[in-house]
């Protein structure tokens, strides 16, 4: 049997790492951290450093792998990301009977929490389907925490709701109803550009809780602008760039 144990890592900060988190990190045979290559080779780097800091068992060694990247190109992007799975499922089967067989104690570090717009726990499930695994989950620090924490705000205003989504769904279908707080996750073209800037605030992080973390915030009609720029020459200068924003419109703008 192997028991995978998917541990949330926040947002790349060693120091965000929770002790059930370094606990499960010193009890597992081996750790994989994936190498996505090139300009991202710095998030490896990251997790290394995670590694570093909190591992002491000399028993747990640590496996890179390289991961398949997804094919962007392809129309349908369900059937892209679905593709995509499938390929980093067989790196994970292959590193794991390679160095373990059939038994022992696997970890993956996942950014933020493994719950939250990531899709570590399904490509364990397509694992489970071939072979024995056990899969336990310890919660990270989300980017929506360390995001609020940063600005020092709420989440929500009293008694409202919030809806988590992605730049994609706020491209596509525009600000939802009933609903005057959104969190907007995985937006790499900016997507806030695209609604109507009246009467609503933003509040966008990116790097949040990392030595590097930028932060912006004010209304919409203001910041924009100097979020857009301060994004790309981020990414251009770091190679990667993980951020997140959080929108709130006034009641009578809804």
């Amino acid at each position: 049997m192997i028991e995978l144990t998917l541990i949330g890592i926040g947002t790349g900060n060693p120091d965000h790492l929770t002790v059930q988190a370094a606990q499960a990190m010193n009890a597992a045979d081996l750790i994989l951290i994936p190498f996505k290559g090139g300009d991202k080779s710095d998030l490896a780097g990251l997790r290394r450093a995670i590694c570093a800091q909190h591992i002491t068992n000399p028993a747990t060694r640590i496996v890179e792998f390289d991961l398949p990247k997804r094919d962007a190109a392809r129309p349908s992007y369900h059937a892209g990301v679905d593709d995509w799975h499938d390929a980093i499922t067989d790196a994970w089967e292959a590193q794991i009977r390679a160095a373990l067989g059939a038994s022992g104690r696997v970890a993956l570090l996942v950014w933020g929490d493994p719950s939250l717009y990531d899709s570590t726990l399904r490509i364990a499930e397509r694992l489970r389907r071939r072979m024995a695994v056990q899969t336990r989950v310890i919660p990270g620090i989300t980017a929506i925490q360390a995001l609020c924490a940063a600005h020092a705000i709420p989440l929500n205003d009293i008694g409202a709701p919030v809806l988590i989504t992605t730049g994609r769904q706020l491209r596509e279908n525009g600000w939802p109803e009933a609903v005057d707080t959104l969190v907007v996750m995985l937006d790499g073209e900016c997507s806030f550009t695209t609604l109507a800037t009246e009467g609503v605030q933003i509040w966008w992080g990116a790097y949040v809780g990392m030595a590097e973390q930028i932060l912006r915030a004010g209304p919409l009609s203001d910041v924009a602008a100097d979020i857009c720029t301060t994004r790309a020459q981020a990414r251009a200068e770091h190679g990667w760039i993980m951020d997140i924003y959080l929108l709130r419109r006034a009641p009578q703008a809804a």
